[in-house]
């Protein structure tokens, strides 16, 4: 009986890949776990045909070697041609299977798939830092096609996602941007929610940007597709439009312990009539609206970086100013000063992690001021309307939250320097909000409608 090639140990097939993979001129001296004998005694040279070395010596008769140029049976070489011999390319055909076994063992479906991953989540990482920069690396590496509806729908499923973050690369306003942002709003199914419900849902998948241009393309988007879910409820996208955003200003009037003038139902219903195409809507549905949001607000998705410690972390100007208090008593208290944000903040300290008070400076105007008791004045100011009370809140001693009751706020700089530089800062800072001038602009077409 002759043994063949296929009956040869595998493990030997493999230490020889091993060492040849390894760039050894000379075959390996292992051992031949079947009989043995030294593979470096009976090999030759691993390209030529495979002629025993001078010095080799015989296995006893009846022992097979099945290696080219070995000993066959009585201690004779096998002949390259004969059925006891394994021809040279053979063996280079066996030793480049093993090779390409062992290559491989590294390219399993696992290894891959933990590779992917690793990139996804890199690119979550860019996404979460810079999202058009996370969304070009994962098209780049094909995590991503590069089509409007397979970037909605890695957005929709926000997986590991910051949804600040989403909430900026919907509200771009490139073309593709926008698309996606249909194509986002397409993924929300509204059919048979009440308008309060398909905000929730909305207001949910993604944090609302500050910007009003970003907020009036979202929040059209919406109407658009909560209308076409809905068919008749309104007269036309407008009107849901203009009731969304009376719900979201609801919202915050009746949960936000700053405002202490809550409206009342009868309220909301009075400042929502004429919107729908000219003629009221029910006062039923919007009775009910004001119920749902009254009972349960909206709950807005928080997410890590939009803390206070990541709003004053690069600040437009920041330092030490002299604030004339707004109470009977007026008296000027030093305050550590940082503008950030078209927002004033202040605090006790400026180790302080939490404001002792917050000015918004939407629609204030400023100017500079002479006083007998301090240099270096500026007013904040209503302009137009020196009675009305600027919107802004401020920490008690005890830790309540009040509004404030300035109707001007007076501040000193220590040097006729840092205050100019303090007003030029404040002046590009100060920015009337388009946002109300957007939204009156709608509701007076809406309300316009009849007339025409």
């Amino acid at each position: 009986m002759s043994l063949t090639s296929e009956s040869l140990p595998s493990c030997m097939h493999r230490d020889a890949a091993r060492e040849l993979t390894a760039g050894r001129s000379q075959p390996p001296s292992a051992k031949c776990p079947a009989r043995g004998f030294s593979l470096g005694q009976h090999v030759g040279g691993w390209g030529g045909p495979g002629l025993a070395p001078a010095s080799a010596e015989p296995h006893s008769v009846g022992t097979p070697c099945l290696l080219p140029g070995t000993w066959g049976r009585g201690g004779r070489e096998a002949a390259p041609g004969s059925a006891h011999a394994l021809s040279p390319q053979r063996l280079k055909d066996e030793i480049a299977e093993v090779t390409n076994e062992i290559e491989n063992l590294g390219s399993t479906e696992e290894r891959k798939n933990m590779q992917r991953n690793k990139q996804v989540a890199m690119g979550r990482k860019k996404f979460n830092m810079d999202p058009k920069k996370g969304i070009q690396f994962l098209i780049e590496n094909d995590l991503l096609k590069n089509t409007c509806e397979d970037i909605a729908q890695f957005l929709y499923k926000g997986e590991g996602l910051n949804k600040t973050a989403i909430g900026d690369y919907l509200g771009e306003r490139d073309e593709f941007n926008i698309q996606v942002l249909h194509a986002f709003v397409e993924l929300h199914e509204f059919t048979d929610l009440n308008l309060v419900q398909a905000l929730r849902q909305f207001l949910w998948s993604f944090r609302l940007p500050g910007e009003a241009q970003k907020i009036d393309r979202m929040m059209e988007a919406f109407a658009q597709r909560y209308c076409q879910c809905n068919p008749g409820v309104f007269q036309s996208t407008d009107t849901c439009y203009v009731l969304s955003f009376a719900i979201i200003m609801l919202n915050t009037s009746l949960h936000n312990p700053n405002v202490k003038d809550k409206p009342t139902a009868e309220r909301f219903i009075a400042m929502n009539r004429g919107i729908n195409d000219g003629g009221d809507l029910p006062e039923e549905l919007l009775r009910n609206l004001y119920e749902s949001i009254k009972n349960e607000p909206f709950k807005i998705p928080e997410d890590d970086g939009n803390d206070l410690t990541h709003t004053f972390f690069n600040p437009d100007r920041e330092g030490w100013l002299l604030k004339l208090a707004g109470g009977r008593v007026k008296t000027w208290k030093r305050r550590w000063f940082i503008l950030t944000d078209n927002c004033l903040y202040y605090f006790e300290y400026t180790t302080d992690k939490e404001p002792r008070g917050i000015i918004p400076l939407e629609n204030l105007s400023i100017r500079e001021v002479e006083d007998s008791k301090k240099p270096n004045c500026f007013e904040l100011y209503i302009p137009d309307n020196k009675d009305q009370v600027i919107k802004a809140c401020k920490t008690e001693a005890d830790g309540r939250v009040v509004e404030g009751n300035h109707t001007v706020y007076r501040i000193s700089a220590p040097t006729p320097e840092e205050k100019e530089e303090w007003i030029k800062c404040i002046k590009a800072a100060i920015s009337r909000d388009p946002f109300y001038e957007m939204l009156a602009a709608r509701k007076k077409k809406v309300s316009s409608t009849k007339r025409h």
